[in-house]
């Protein structure tokens, strides 16, 4: 049953069990000693020990490990990045043979089936040439990252974390926001070799329900956000700390791992298309991080969300909101709520010149208007260099 929710907004509707916890496999792996020794616990070892870890084996070694636990190489921060890319490889298509085996049993459902050969397909897709998927995992509704560019050559990263409905199957949107940021900072900045990751790593609502009205699976999934972008400080050397880039959603589940963040993990907050982030004020991102806010398009539904939190439902002030102190970049020609990564919008290019650490090229929703409200203000100095 649905039943609407006047005061904040939202409906209560499908609940979904979130996918937490260490990669599938993580028994076998603890308990394999094939290099004579303990294997570092995923679900413990800080991604800068597993880094330590890889960088003392053989090459034979690594390949050996990939062989034989590639779910969990694949999903393992501070693990080294073409080594989970070969790892999800493998088990990718493990996942898309084992399709292909449940598409063709006579045994089952025309339903079943046709899932199953939808199911394949995406895995096939994932698997085509050239494509970098950074952590891959089938529980629950799939989680995917990908990588678009080369993260041991790139001078600038950014990360594209997305909102509601986003899974292994709904993945290409996210991609094409990934394509879409890379593309403009490359165009911008051929030098900086710049890299996109785009991170469906996270458990999100289904459609405007109760999840989505509430900061359960954002609480959920923060800690693996977290634990991702340790895993890239410990693995990539960048001239600055990547850009974080939150869409709808996302940027609840941004804004509520903030407080476990710091200018390590991140030089930039983006926040896009958001309902809240519930935070009351922008000095509640790490200390050293820039926090950014789109400003909202006339024609992006999220506009009717009311910007208040009320017994656990709705994410609180608007980071849009003049009184939050975020820095308001323009949004010009976006359309939507998915529109504000489409090629030739005002926001895209401000995201990339964001990501490129060209601060002073972004333009501000209301600078033009009013001077006072420039949101470029105290950006003199460099953002800190990872170390």
């Amino acid at each position: 049953m649905t039943m609407a929710v006047g005061t904040v907004g939202w409906a209560w509707g499908e609940v979904q069990t979130a996918v937490t916890g260490p990669p599938p496999g993580t028994a076998t792996w603890t308990a394999d000693r094939v290099l004579g020794r303990q294997l570092p616990d995923p679900a413990s070892a800080a991604p800068a020990h597993v880094a330590r870890f890889f960088a003392g084996l053989t090459a034979d070694r690594r390949a050996l490990l990939v062989t034989r636990h590639p779910l969990v190489v694949g999903n393992l921060d501070g693990a080294p990045p073409e080594l989970r890319y070969a790892a999800n490889t493998r088990a990718l298509a493990a996942e898309r043979d084992r399709a292909r085996a449940r598409a063709a049993d006579p045994e089952l459902s025309a339903g079943t089936r046709r899932e199953a050969r939808a199911q394949a397909a995406t895995y096939g897709g994932l698997l085509a040439p050239g494509r970098r998927v950074l952590a891959f995992d089938p529980r629950g509704r799939g989680q995917v990252a990908e990588v678009y560019g080369d993260l041991r050559a790139a001078r600038r990263v950014a990360v594209v974390v997305p909102g509601s409905d986003t899974d292994l199957g709904s993945y290409d949107a996210t991609a094409r926001m990934a394509r879409n940021l890379r593309a403009e900072m490359a165009r911008l900045s051929p030098g900086d070799r710049p890299a996109v990751i785009a991170w469906a790593g996270y458990t999100t609502p289904v459609g405007v329900g109760y999840d989505a009205a509430t900061g359960r699976l954002a609480e959920l999934g923060a800690p693996r956000l977290v634990r991702f972008l340790d895993g890239l400080a410990a693995t990539t050397r960048p001239v600055a700390p990547p850009a974080v880039f939150c869409h709808s959603y996302g940027s609840v589940l941004c804004g509520t791992a903030a407080h476990r963040l710091t200018g390590r993990q991140l030089s930039d907050l983006v926040v896009a298309a958001s309902p809240g982030m519930r935070l009351d004020q922008a000095d509640q991102v790490p200390v050293g991080t820039r926090l950014w806010a789109t400003a909202r398009d006339a024609t992006d539904w999220v506009r009717r969300v009311p910007a208040v939190e009320l017994f656990g439902l709705g994410h609180g002030t608007d980071p849009a909101d003049p009184g939050f102190g975020a820095r308001i970049v323009s949004s010009a020609r976006a359309e939507g709520h998915t529109g504000y990564f489409a090629p030739g919008t005002a926001s895209l290019h401000n995201f990339a010149d964001i990501a490129l650490g060209h601060y002073r090229a972004v333009t501000c929703a209301h600078a033009a208007s009013d001077p006072a409200k420039d949101c470029r203000h105290d950006l003199v100095r460099p953002p800190r260099p990872i170390r």
